[in-house]
């Protein structure tokens, strides 16, 4: 992963920029969809704080700005916010990852790159790239060749992204963002249903729009509803180095079975379309949350040692 850059600058700065981003993202915005909504993100990160161990859930806190008083979820947007700076153009290509038109499934050394064709420069390379740059957070702070801060909310994030089916669409059309259609009475595309539409209606219909009912009915999904039964078999995969291949594939052959099927340009999408994928929506944001709360609790215990290559 060495064609990664490892960010160099203070903390201090860091917090400062943070800050910053919101004001900026304000007038700064990306041409197509650009991942989980807000709601996804934030959801993903709840549920993984949750799942921390008591040293992970000190690391976390200790790497997070004292603002927002040790919320992950309250920072799991910001590579978003902050992918078109200057500075972070260069994460851009690190939200997604473009596979052969109707191939369906994913290889990493023939995906896995940017548009100029950097190799590692996708999702799957974003999340093996700052999972190991965490495994270097116990071997001391004083460690200034990563920004721990900055690989924690990366990862975070991306680990989101990696989840969302439509991350890993076809070439052609950008992962679903060129296929324009309807949601029920307004205008869409395939991908931004999947980024925000379901998520916000199912949050309307069900949850009436509240966040935290809508959290507690997932974490039962996974803990003792339909999913339990499943639920530990998530975490498997040979070694760290190799999970994010899975999360890539799972994507999309869900994006195959459930996001191109039936929907062509110009279509309505609306009951039929929302009650059969809710479900895949649902279950992908869980599984991202108790994934990354995984990962999170063994590159910060003790037990982290030689889990991924070294870059």
């Amino acid at each position: 992963m060495g064609s990664v850059p490892a960010v160099l600058f203070s903390v201090g700065s860091f917090v400062k920029l943070l800050l910053s981003s919101v004001c900026l993202v304000l007038v700064v915005s990306a041409p197509v969809a650009l991942s989980w909504s807000k709601e996804g993100h934030m959801l993903t990160c709840r549920i993984a704080q949750k799942l921390l161990d008591p040293e992970a859930a000190e690391a976390v806190r200790n790497l997070l700005p004292d603002y927002v008083d040790g919320d992950l979820s309250a920072l799991c947007v910001w590579p978003d916010q902050i992918r078109h700076w200057y500075k972070y153009r260069w994460t851009s290509s690190l939200h997604f990852i473009d596979t052969p038109d109707q191939a369906c499934n994913f290889a990493y050394s023939r995906d896995c790159h940017d548009p100029h064709g950097a190799k590692d420069m996708c999702v799957a390379g974003a999340v093996r790239n700052f999972t190991n740059q965490l495994l270097h957070y116990r071997h001391g702070t004083s460690d200034r060749k990563y920004n721990f801060t900055e690989a924690l909310l990366f990862l975070s994030h991306f680990m989101g992204d990696i989840h969302q089916p439509m991350h890993v669409g076809f070439t052609s059309d950008q992962g679903g963002n060129t296929i324009n259609l309807h949601w029920f009475r307004h205008k869409s595309n395939l991908h931004h249903v999947w980024d925000r539409e379901i998520i916000l209606t199912a949050l309307a219909d069900y949850y009436d729009k509240d966040m935290d009912v809508f959290q507690e009915d997932l974490q039962n999904n996974f803990t003792s509803g339909i999913w339990s039964d499943d639920t530990s078999s998530w975490g498997d995969c040979d070694d760290l180095f190799s999970c994010p291949t899975k999360y890539a594939t799972e994507s999309i052959t869900l994006a195959c079975k459930w996001g191109y099927e039936g929907v062509n340009e110009g279509d309505t999408l609306s009951d039929n379309y929302f009650n059969s994928r809710m479900p895949i929506v649902a279950k992908r944001i869980a599984q991202g949350g108790v994934r990354l709360g995984m990962i999170l609790n063994r590159v910060f215990g003790h037990h982290n040692q030689d889990t991924l290559r070294p870059t």
